[in-house]
């Protein structure tokens, strides 16, 4: 990241490092495993699926294997959010084919255990709450579609519930090698929803009640994607509500990226607004005490590093010069405490710039490796162009063999032809003579059997 100058540095700093304080029941992946070692399961969430549990692995859940298709995986939080003002981070990943699909699904909906499960958008029936939709809706590539249901409307029956969205923007996420990040703000003035930085849309006519459940549920289909889900992390900054305290884990920063340079980012957003509200709900549940907590690096929990800010005071208050010495003296040691704060989390993302930078060259030498591979192809096209001279030549000897052929039996049938010719014309000659000598024969053979006939009729009979 590149910084400008220190005051663009302390501003960006300042507006980024808001208080905030982890809600540890609501929350996995902030620490450095998402299960405890030895064990498959996730502290205060349930797993289900169809055919087969979602995996776990100690930094991710996989949702949707890689193979075979037409799985579900869905995790579900325990607790119920009660909370008026959150945000909810989510990282995953998505990877598959060429034309894999599938969906991910973000739930903050009443007993979304028991009335979602681990259905999608197109299969759930009735719900109350909030869905959020990763897909590629519309062979768009990618979009974040935004839903609400107050538990009266059927999704599964209804054949126009694309129609429903009441806010989208397009999101290409298939295939970008590292986990993207889905963060959802709701406060009693707003919602939003962001998309790796960018806001997707906003509204202030949305509110959600407490008491809701949290889950995220994945389909995929015959040719599937592999979702995978590093981290819900919901933090809020009501203090006000009980709950246990949690520690600190810092030994997730290389997993995250710094947020600071995006704070003013171009916004690819479609806002959209949705004028219904979610039916109140005015049931609370006592939660343990949070410790506090602040949202720096993206996804990072961390020490909120100006709980030292110096509350501004009238000039007039100050009326001797050890106490304009003393005050004086705390503001510079106040600056020189975030100056020292802005310098670590320099140092830390250089840190993290040269780890990235060694990942690169070590896929860049992975890559390099593969490509000493395509050398091969010279030789193939060489023997393809050995099999190209083969053929033409082949070819060619074809077509004289085919030619001469052709000649030899047009030379032999001409030759029959004119000797058979010859013969009928010899043989098959009409005789006249012949023809002749029978004709006169016959009548001379006839003239002669008749004058026998009237000489024997004209001779005189003798009696006795």
């Amino acid at each position: 990241m590149r910084w400008t100058s220190s005051a663009a540095a302390l501003a960006s700093f300042v507006a980024q490092a808001q208080a905030q304080y982890l809600v540890n029941e609501l929350s996995f992946g902030y620490g450095s495993r998402i299960a405890p070692e030895g064990t498959y399961k996730v502290p205060n969430f349930a797993l289900q699926g169809r055919p087969n549990i979602p995996e776990v692995l100690s930094n991710k859940l996989i949702l949707t294997p890689p193979a075979p298709g037409n799985q579900r995986g869905a995790v579900w939080a325990d607790n119920k959010v009660n909370h008026n003002s959150w945000i909810a981070d989510v990282e995953f990943r998505v990877n598959g084919p060429e034309r894999g699909a599938g969906n991910m699904n973000i739930w903050l909906v009443k007993d979304g255990a028991h009335t979602v499960g681990s259905e999608s958008l197109y299969t759930v029936g009735k719900f109350e709450g909030l869905l959020l939709v990763v897909d590629q809706y519309g062979g768009s590539g990618g979009m974040v579609r935004g839903f609400l249901n107050d538990g009266t409307n059927d999704y599964k029956s209804n054949h126009h519930v694309d129609g429903m969205s009441f806010g989208n923007c397009y999101f290409p996420y298939r295939n970008l090698g590292r986990p993207l990040q889905i963060k959802l703000r709701h406060t009693e003035v707003k919602f939003s929803v962001e998309v790796d930085g960018h806001i997707c849309f906003e509204s202030d006519h949305i509110r959600i009640p407490q008491g809701y459940n949290f889950g995220i549920t994945a389909a995929s289909a015959d040719n599937p994607d592999s979702i995978e889900v590093f981290k819900l992390v919901v933090l809020s900054d009501d203090n006000h509500h009980s709950g246990t305290t949690h520690s600190q884990d810092h030994h997730n920063q290389d997993h995250h990226q710094d947020h600071a340079a995006q704070a003013h980012a171009d916004s690819y957003a479609k806002p959209a607004e949705m004028h219904n509200k979610l039916p109140s709900d005015t049931s609370q549940q006592a939660q343990p005490p949070q410790q506090k907590m602040s949202f720096g690096r993206r996804g990072q929990v961390a020490d909120d590093p100006f709980d030292n800010t110096i509350p501004d005071q009238d000039a007039s208050k100050i009326t001797s010069s050890a106490a304009q010495f003393a005050d004086l003296h705390n503001r510079i040691q106040s600056l020189n405490h975030h100056l020292t704060s802005i310098f670590r989390a320099l140092g830390q993302n250089a840190g993290i710039g040269e780890q990235r930078h060694e990942e690169t060259s070590v896929m860049i030498g992975e890559l390099k490796g593969l490509m000493s591979k395509l050398d091969r192809l010279e030789a193939i096209d060489n023997r393809v162009r050995e099999v190209e001279t083969q053929m033409r030549a082949l070819r060619n000897e074809l077509t004289a063999r085919l030619r001469d052929s052709e000649n030899s039996i047009k030379y032999h049938v001409s030759d029959k032809h004119e000797s058979l010719t010859d013969h009928v014309k010899a043989h098959a000659a009409p005789g006249h003579t012949k023809l002749i000598l029978v004709i006169v024969g016959s009548q001379v053979l006839l003239a002669g059997v008749y004058l026998f006939y009237k000489k024997r009729k004209s001779t005189p009979k003798k009696y006795l």
